[in-house]
């Protein structure tokens, strides 16, 4: 026989009349409320706890260096007290949502500026690249969502980039939160299936219209969220014009500078000449080694790399500069002569141009890299 039963947040056992106490009560009955009291008292003790080390702080009892100290697991007691808050909200069906036309790059941005604080506390290296997309969604929801996100990937690393664009396709406005360690162990906070997890989980299944994937490597994790109710796109490459009337474009191109890798003279030398047409500077090396010296000397925009190159150790030198910024073009020097092929919108999609074409086609090639980067 199956049985139905009512929502969890809003089911009620039901004495009969003349029942004992004992006989009526039902834990299964009362796990809603008994969850909601539970993460209020946790709130609220770690919130009157924090006051207090405040005040330590502000009579001169404790250091700045102790109060951090004090102050990070209190945050992390407070944080697991109002996850089960909203996880129960959201479960009983306790959030009214309007959906609204947001920009996920301002709410995003709105998120991090009220997460500096956190940020300097846990000594977290923080970059972002947000592009204006406009989503379908409640804000409110969408303002929790992204505060969860953070909340679950912050324990496992050191430096987070947060990039919001649209995924070449489908066409949806895409959010992605990388964290990484730097080869240092996580926090002891630190899980796959965390509260906060489980209250992005939720929030995503309440409000509908967000697809989410998460994955974790030995140098941290990384999730995306996909926002199928998208509508509006990001103003992107379509707005850069690569007609063979380039002049305006050069004009832009006078800061930028290019590191090129390759252990042949002769490449060297074309690369340096067709980047000097269109107005580019650029320094050259030969080996991965000598790479890493010149990039701690100066960042370069782009980077042109010989295809004989690519099996001595470049993955690990492109992972090690993803590291430092969230996404970088590269240009890879064919050996056939006449190819030439622009890269796709992937992470790891490479633009290659054909050793005899350099003088030709490298200037466009570099062009629309950088344009993608816009």
């Amino acid at each position: 026989m199956l049985t139905t039963r009512k929502p969890a947040a809003t089911h009620v056992a039901q004495a009969k009349p003349g029942a004992k106490e004992s006989e009526s009560w039902s834990l299964d009955d009362h796990w809603p409320t008994l969850l909601s009291s539970l993460s209020d008292q946790i709130t609220e003790g770690a919130s009157a706890l924090q006051n207090i080390i405040d005040l330590l702080l502000s009579k001169g009892r404790i250091s700045r260096q102790e109060h951090r100290s004090l102050s990070i697991p209190t945050e992390r007691i407070k944080l697991s007290g109002v996850s089960a808050q909203q996880i129960n909200r959201f479960y009983g069906g306790r959030i009214r949502q309007s959906h609204e036309k947001v920009c996920m790059a301002e709410l995003v941005e709105g998120v991090l500026q009220e997460r500096k604080k956190d940020f300097v506390i846990l000594g977290i290296e923080l970059r972002r690249k947000l592009k204006p997309v406009e989503v379908l969604v409640d804000p409110t929801v969408a303002h929790a969502f992204v505060n969860a996100v953070l909340d679950w990937g912050m324990p496992f690393g050191s430096h987070i980039d947060v990039r919001m664009d649209l995924n070449s396709w489908p066409q949806h406005a895409r959010l992605q939160v990388r964290v990484t360690n730097d080869g240092a162990p996580p926090s002891s906070g630190a899980s796959m299936d965390s509260l906060s997890w489980m209250l992005v989980r939720q929030i995503a299944l309440a409000a509908g219209g967000i697809e989410i994937e998460r994955l974790m490597t030995d140098e941290g994790v990384s999730f995306t969220a996909m926002f199928t109710r998208t509508v509006q796109a990001v103003d992107g490459i379509s707005a850069v014009d690569l007609s063979d009337n380039q002049s305006s474009m050069f004009k832009s191109l006078s800061g930028v500078y290019v590191l090129t890798i390759s252990p042949t003279l002769q490449i060297r030398a074309d690369v340096r000449d067709a980047l000097r047409e269109i107005g580019i500077t650029s320094d050259s090396v030969v080996d991965f080694n000598q790479a890493r010296e010149a990039v701690r000397s100066r960042m370069p925009n782009l980077i042109v790399v010989d295809a004989d190159m690519m099996d001595q150790g470049f993955d690990q030198f492109r992972r090690e500069l993803l590291r430092e910024v969230f996404e970088f073009p590269f240009v890879e020097i064919s050996p056939d002569d006449s190819s030439f092929d622009m890269s796709g919108f992937g992470e790891f999609s490479m633009a290659k141009v054909g050793r005899g074409n350099i003088r030709e086609a490298l200037g466009t090639a570099v062009m629309f890299e950088l344009a993608k980067m816009m």
